[in-house]
């Protein structure tokens, strides 16, 4: 059996080369229609076109979301769509709709098909439906076990392949099939436009006591509502081997090219592990990088049985700062002589926005605004994919992603051990309370 591939979300143009500088083989995005991530940057077709060309000169492979469910006046428009991707040589379309296939298999025969987690697909009769229309691919439900994943591998044919999630946010409803962010905040979930209500802060309202909030807890004897906690599987990926998986999928068109190169590093360096030393044991350093990025309390999901620990309880956390992003490398002379142990940033307005501190990590804006216009992060880092590189670089804001007067407004100093080089990501650890 080949290596299983290490699937990444690019929702944008930033997202996607941190995905392949930081070790995907392949990449997921989607175009400006007919995905499920109407919200995410996602890419024009002259931008899916440049996309597809660094995809492929790195040899890599690239992957278009048509997954959304259709509504009778989509068809047609999906359909062009369908055939534009064949003539770009899309590497696979990802779909849910029936219709979405059938219209595929008739404008555009050569392009390979990969069925969405958002159809469902739990068991080898439903697999092999797909699979005879001409699906290559079925992405496996968030619900199923390891088991249930063995089993369907043992009963489906050897042409067609698993592909499952192993990290990132999951849905509080069947494989995303939800209609409360339609009700509640009218934008349709199936239409890639989910407000994602599952994730809002609850209480309960006695109607004779307004304005009196009830948080909504979970205990052992109880189950509650909504905000799932993420998934990780970053220790268990030789479980995933073992089952026939072929490719491991983290989750994120949402997230930030932070989050993209953070999650890929750890699960590239996890992978390669368990496929070269199964022998050894996990090395829980890796996990520090997941932490890094905001992220709700992991689990492992249903691989193991259905999840029991608290939905949603412990909010979200995120172990670092996201700071910067290496533009290109700095003369040597660039850099100011002062040898010192933080990181610091001469203040652009993101800067003096979010009061970068070593004793409180946000302030409010006019607070911020009167500090001395060099704040020091307690401690930083390079995100590298290689433990050597060159030794100083400039940067870019994180936020405000400005490229102009690097040297007066977003130079940092600090004579960091990792080096670095464009793409490179810069973070601090978030200092205590």
């Amino acid at each position: 059996m080949s290596a299983p591939e290490l699937l990444a979300p690019a929702g944008g143009p930033r997202q996607l080369e941190a995905a392949l500088r930081f070790g995907a083989d392949a990449v997921y995005l989607g175009g400006k229609q007919f995905g499920l991530r109407a919200f995410a940057g996602n890419f024009s077709e002259g931008e899916l076109i440049a996309a597809l060309d660094l995809a492929h000169k790195a040899g890599k492979k690239a992957y278009v979301t048509v997954n959304a469910f259709l509504y009778e006046p989509d068809l047609e428009p999906c359909s062009r769509w369908l055939k534009r991707l064949g003539d770009l040589g899309v590497d696979a379309a990802i779909v849910s709709d029936p219709a979405a296939v059938l219209l595929a298999r008739r404008e555009a025969p050569s392009l390979p098909l990969h069925l969405s987690t958002q159809a469902n697909t739990l068991n080898s009769i439903s697999a092999g439906h797909f699979h005879a229309l001409g699906v290559s691919r079925v992405v496996a439900a968030r619900e199923l076990s390891l088991e249930n994943l063995k089993a369907l591998r043992q009963n489906i044919p050897k042409t067609l392949e698993i592909e499952s999630f192993v990290h990132g946010a999951m849905c509080a409803s069947y494989s995303g099939r939800c209609v409360l962010s339609n009700h509640l905040a009218g934008r349709d979930a199936n239409q890639g436009a989910c407000a994602q209500p599952c994730r809002w802060k609850y209480a309960l309202v006695e109607e004779k006591r307004p304005g009196r909030f009830l948080p909504v807890l979970e205990d052992e004897s109880g189950s509650y509502i909504y905000s799932a906690d993420d998934l990780c599987m970053l220790e268990r990926l030789g479980d995933l081997i073992g089952a026939g998986v072929s490719s491991f999928k983290i989750e994120g068109r949402m997230k930030s090219e932070y989050y993209v190169a953070l999650t890929v590093l750890a699960y590239r360096r996890a992978l390669d592990a368990a496929l070269e030393h199964p022998e050894r044991p996990f090395d829980p350093s890796l996990l520090k990088l997941v932490h890094y990025a905001s992220h709700r309390p992991f689990s492992t999901g249903f691989y193991y049985g259905s999840p029991k620990s608290p939905p949603g309880q412990g909010g979200y956390d995120q172990g670092a700062q996201y700071v910067a992003r290496v533009l290109e490398r700095a003369a040597a002379r660039a850099w100011s002589s002062k040898r010192t142990s933080s990181l610091w940033a001469k203040s652009c307005s993101c800067s003096r926005r979010r009061g970068f501190s070593p004793s409180r990590p946000r302030k409010c804006a006019m607070k911020a605004a009167k500090r001395s216009p060099a704040r020091p992060i307690r401690s930083s880092a390079f995100i590298s994919p290689c433990p050597r590189a060159p030794a100083r670089a400039i940067s870019s804001c994180a936020k405000c992603k400005a490229k102009e007067s690097f040297y007066e407004n977003h130079r940092f100093r600090r004579p960091f051990p990792a080096g670095s080089w464009p793409g490179q990501l810069v973070h601090g650890r978030r200092p205590g309370p």
